[in-house]
């Protein structure tokens, strides 16, 4: 099929689903900047901050476990809207509640929505791009999402600048962005939230879900876009709908057919295994942590603006590089770096002072850890687990591997806290190291290269058709 694809089409079709990592990512790092201002007002202890960051990911296992069914049934592009509406409701909600439930049921809304558009987004990038492409688009997802880190952090930092700097002779705005400034901070994703509603509305449904779905007319003139000749149309259609043909209707008994089995608890593993190496205490309590270290409140938001642009940049590289390198090439040489990173870290809060480690000892290993983590686990998970299955049970197995990612994301927003004082950071940053091992393990036993190939052929190897 190479050569044969109408390459700005896909990428504009990948970038506007690729805004749903915009949201992820902002309604995610956000938070990082008003834990402490939340926790002094509402009188948190550190169980009671593990719940604040916590809560919306527990909304977010409640949206990835209905995605995959809701996705199947309805449509991407339909399931992508409901998730941009979750987000506007969410961020909306955060700016002006009552008390601290709610705030915290409308942080679990947009967790829904963070939840949601982790599936649907990536399932329609990898449907709608060709095989030698696929990695590449799928990863501008990923690139989104650090775009949605950066923009985050940097939207915590000025509201922050200005809560101490200036003044406002409304009430309503000085309590946005004075007196409870992390209400500006969390209502802010209200700007990206419409972006992507009005957005999707001009991208069309997933050829492959079409498909699926018996409109097998207007899958055509969708591909017939895609792809710039009849010939490379009418192969991949026939590609699509023999592999649909050959697979068993019901999407459970499917699921519980042997390849396909091991290929889903094969991304369970990765997908949770991945949130106990460091990467999310990072993102969520990085100005505590940085606080722990000595920094001021400003520092602290300072050098998680800087974590962030390392994270998009090295995102942009691994974006060019993943289809030539290959996704499990990124993943040992990063995991690899991720380790030794941790493991300096941990050496910083162990032993920092009687080796006079300075600040920027930290900060330099905090920055190559997260350019490690970037390039590999990062910009990898969601290409394998958006190209893992087959096409009739996508969804429903993604979501499966996706609850598995939240599961963990929420145990370690929930755990961290704690584990910083009773692991101390050292004992925390350790533990971490010790958790990529088990990952390097399994990407080498039991994940196949999938780079160059298309998702037909993916599912083949999955059902023991290897050739």
């Amino acid at each position: 099929m190479k050569g044969n694809t109408n390459t700005g089409y896909e990428i504009f079709l990948s970038a506007v689903a690729a805004i749903g990592g915009i949201l992820f990512g902002y309604d995610t790092a956000v938070i990082s900047g008003t834990i402490s201002s939340v926790a002094g007002q509402f009188s948190l202890n550190t169980i009671n901050q593990g719940w604040y960051v916590g809560c919306a990911l527990i909304g977010s296992i409640a949206g990835v476990s209905v995605a995959g069914i809701l996705s199947d049934r309805i449509g991407r592009k339909i399931t992508m809207l409901t998730a941009s509406v979750l987000f506007f409701i969410s961020a909306a909600g955060c700016a002006f509640c009552g008390n601290f439930t709610q705030l915290v049921i409308f942080r679990i809304i947009g967790g829904a929505g963070i939840g949601i558009v982790s599936i649907v987004s990536p399932i329609y990038i990898s449907e709608v791009a060709s095989a030698e492409r696929r990695g590449t688009l799928v990863s501008c997802y990923q690139l989104a999402i650090t775009v949605g880190f950066l923009l985050a952090y940097l939207v915590n930092y000025k509201i922050l600048d200005i809560s101490q700097t200036s003044s406002f002779t409304s009430d309503l705005m000085d309590t946005l962005f004075i007196s409870e400034y992390w209400r500006g901070m969390l209502g802010s994703g209200v700007v990206p939230a419409a972006l992507f509603f009005m957005v999707i509305f001009i991208i069309p449904e997933s050829p492959r879900w079409m498909i699926v779905h018996h409109r097998g007319a207007e899958a055509r003139i969708i591909m017939s876009r895609i792809y710039s000749s009849p010939e490379a149309v009418e192969t991949q259609y026939r590609a699509t709908e023999s592999s649909i043909a050959s697979e068993v209707k019901s999407e459970w008994k499917a699921l519980l057919s042997p390849g396909i089995m091991k290929a889903v608890i094969v991304g369970c593993a990765i997908a949770i295994l991945g949130q106990f190496m460091g990467v999310n205490a990072v993102l969520y309590y990085g100005p505590e942590i940085f606080g722990k270290a000595g920094l001021g409140g400003e520092d602290a938001l300072l050098s998680q603006v800087l974590v962030g642009a390392v994270n998009m940049l090295t995102t942009v590289i691994a974006l060019f590089i993943i289809d030539r390198v290959g996704r499990k090439q990124l993943v040992y040489w990063g995991v690899s770096g991720m380790i030794i990173s941790l493991l300096m870290i941990g050496l910083y809060f162990s032993a920092g002072e009687s080796w006079n480690l300075g600040n920027s000892f930290l900060l330099a290993f905090f920055l190559f850890y997260v350019f490690c983590c970037a390039i590999s686990i990062s910009a990898v998970v969601f290409v394998l687990l958006s190209e893992m299955y087959p096409n009739s049970v996508r969804g429903i197995a993604m979501s499966i591997a996706g609850m598995a990612l939240w599961i963990g994301t929420y145990l370690i927003g929930q755990l961290t806290p704690w584990l910083l004082e009773n692991l101390t950071p050292a004992g925390t940053f350790f533990m971490f190291a010790l958790m990529c091992l088990p990952y390097l393990l399994i990407m080498w036993k039991a994940v196949p290269e999938t780079t160059g190939k298309t998702l037909e052929e993916i599912e083949n190897y999955w059902k023991g058709k290897r050739n």
